[in-house]
């Protein structure tokens, strides 16, 4: 068989479709990274009536070529949260706004194979706009956030996604040195918000795309 971890991936985010639409989110499936900006761009979007769209932190999001898009789309009001040069307080302002656009692009930390997001945030503006505020929100998900259950979910969250955010960062925690979650009390710390999302509300209003790439941390 030609490329098998493709088609063994195929079949597994099949499933984890499957779990997800059953709790209500809305769900396509994306070769590649390429392909999930192809997605986006001519099925998601033209399907929705958006006027204003904003982001949370997500490498897939930019790894996918999104980000340059959607933050030079004249038809929409951008609000870029990743802009360089701006003071904090700047920076929170706009993540704050962002709470209130039509269309909010993301992440997830992890997606279980029963079909939950989970996800633990720093400022808890990305956990925010995936629960409530934006009229749409669009994960994009790649093969290597998938877990087999929330304790697998939760620990791959603490001992590999949070250190290594914090490294990529650079943050100032023990974990920068350590490789592993100390449970730390340092105010640099980015593992402050815990959120399971157990099924979308409304129905259909966070839109799910599975990559079948290893994308994100």
């Amino acid at each position: 068989m030609d490329r098998p971890l493709d088609h063994y991936w195929e079949l597994r985010l099949k499933r984890v479709q499957e779990a997800l639409e059953k709790n209500n989110f809305s769900v396509a499936i994306a070769r590649n990274a390429q392909d999930a900006k192809r997605i986006v761009l001519e099925n998601i979007l033209p399907s929705l009536s958006v006027k204003s769209v904003s982001w949370g932190g997500s490498m897939t999001f930019v790894t996918t070529g999104l980000y340059e898009i959607m933050k030079n789309r004249p038809d929409l009001e951008v609000l870029d949260t990743y802009e360089k040069g701006l003071t904090f307080d700047e920076m929170l302002e706009r993540r704050r706004r962002s709470l209130l656009v039509d269309l909010f692009f993301t992440g997830t930390n992890a997606v279980t194979e029963d079909g939950r997001l989970v996800n633990l945030d720093m400022i808890g503006n990305r956990v925010a706009a995936i629960t409530f505020g934006p009229r749409y929100v669009v994960l994009l998900v790649g093969r290597n956030k998938v877990v087999p259950d929330l304790k697998t979910a939760m620990g791959r969250i603490k001992d590999y996604a949070a250190p290594a955010n914090a490294m990529r960062l650079d943050k100032k925690t023990p974990c920068l040195h350590t490789g592993r979650c100390d449970d730390c009390a340092s105010p640099d710390r980015i593992c402050n918000h815990w959120t399971i999302t157990e099924k979308s509300y409304p129905k259909g209003r966070i839109r799910v795309v599975l990559i079948n790439e290893d994308l994100g941390l």
